[in-house]
């Protein structure tokens, strides 16, 4: 049974990511600050549930630590926590772009930092980030300046692990997507037709790919599921 760590557990993608994890048989690690939404995992004997503030490094190292003394091994790493933030370049100020930075790329860096180093001495793991489209989109990441910056991070982060492990069996791979179907989403853009959307459940579908036995030959992976959004 492969043991995976899923962060921002809590929210819409992470409830779609850890009902499909714990659905094929693996071992779930959920991460978020609560867990109201996961009242469907609590009694699975193939699940459990860590508040643990990753922006914060120490915290998300003892975090790893002490995962990896519970299950012996960490075989992957779902990292779906972070924020959005509006503002071009005129309205958002340093400490906007340090707040997205946070949210977006540390808490990402500061779970991956350990993990790798437990991932090298096992000889494999894969590593998952969620990218964003205003991160390659000049047009959308105008508006978009602090969140587009911060997820800028995640891209590079992605290949400087794929050139430092070349010819290994440790990945990161991107997935991007456009807008996904939420119910905040359809409240607040309620002119725009959610069938053009992505939905949690397919995302979590892709991600669940990526670490299988089927996902195996993957390097370098960059996942645009956009639909027609």
């Amino acid at each position: 049974m492969k043991t995976v760590i899923i962060t921002g557990a809590n929210g819409n993608l992470g409830v779609a990511t850890v009902k499909k994890f714990l659905d094929e048989g693996y071992s779930v690690v959920a991460v978020d600050g609560k867990d109201d939404h996961l009242d469907f995992a609590r009694e699975k004997k193939n699940f459990e549930f860590q508040s643990v503030n990753l922006t914060n490094e120490s915290e998300a190292s003892q975090f790893v630590s002490g995962t990896i003394a519970r299950h012996s091994r960490v075989d992957g790493a779902c990292m779906l926590v972070g924020g959005f933030a509006m503002g071009n370049v005129t309205s958002t100020s340093g400490s906007d772009i340090q707040k997205q930075i946070s949210l977006n790329f540390e808490t990402a860096y500061f779970l991956t930092r350990p993990l790798i180093q437990h991932m090298k001495q096992n000889g494999y793991g894969r590593l998952v980030f969620i990218g964003a489209r205003p991160a390659l989109n000049p047009a959308q990441g105008k508006d978009l300046i602090a969140y587009g910056l911060s997820k800028s991070l995640l891209f590079k982060f992605a290949d400087f692990i794929n050139e430092e492990n070349k010819g290994t069996n440790i990945t990161a791979s991107i997935v991007v997507p456009s807008t996904i179907d939420t119910a905040l989403n359809r409240k607040s853009m309620p002119e725009v037709d959610p069938s053009n959307w992505v939905k949690p459940e397919q995302l979590a579908d892709l991600l669940e790919l990526i670490l299988s036995d089927k996902g195996n030959p993957l390097r370098e992976s960059v996942f645009k599921m956009y639909n027609n959004a």
